[in-house]
């Protein structure tokens, strides 16, 4: 898989992720360390919840998201450098079992006046359930390299 540049980055390019399978125990793993809330830890107390289940936390859902982003074939040549993120949205709960894969659309890229040889790129990651269904949407701001002298 050849490395990407400024250059290769244009807007409406698009990647597909591999696909990455959901299990109660990683929901309750995540919760435990970082998002302690009875509806991603208890299945009673998540029946009695608005999520009517066990249902992963948003940022357990933002961080398998990540993972799957930086395996994907949008391999940037100086890694995935965030500036930031925009527009973060859990839009339906992610549940033990569900197959979750995510859809990388280029939107900008804009070249660095005070850097030359670097620039800004966004991405919006949308993140879908094996039934289509978008559980996840996020707007990325990545630090990128360009091609040549640096």
């Amino acid at each position: 898989m050849s490395l990407l540049y400024l250059e290769d980055l244009t807007p409406g390019r698009t990647f597909e992720t591999d696909a990455l399978e959901v299990t109660e125990a990683m929901i309750h793993a995540f919760a435990r360390d970082f998002d302690p809330q009875p509806f991603h830890l208890d299945h009673a107390a998540a029946d009695a919840s608005l999520f009517k289940g066990l249902a992963a936390s948003g940022w357990h859902t933002l961080a398998l998201t990540m993972g799957l982003v930086v395996r994907s074939p949008m391999t940037i040549a100086n890694g995935h450098v965030g500036m930031g993120v925009e527009g973060v949205r859990w839009p339906r709960p992610v549940r033990a079992g569900d197959t979750l894969r995510v859809t990388i659309e280029v939107l900008d890229v804009t070249p660095s006046r005070s850097q030359p040889g670097w620039g800004v790129m966004r991405a919006r990651w949308t993140t879908r359930n094996q039934h289509g269904e978008t559980v996840a949407v996020a707007t990325p701001s990545y630090w990128v390299q360009a091609r040549g002298d640096t």
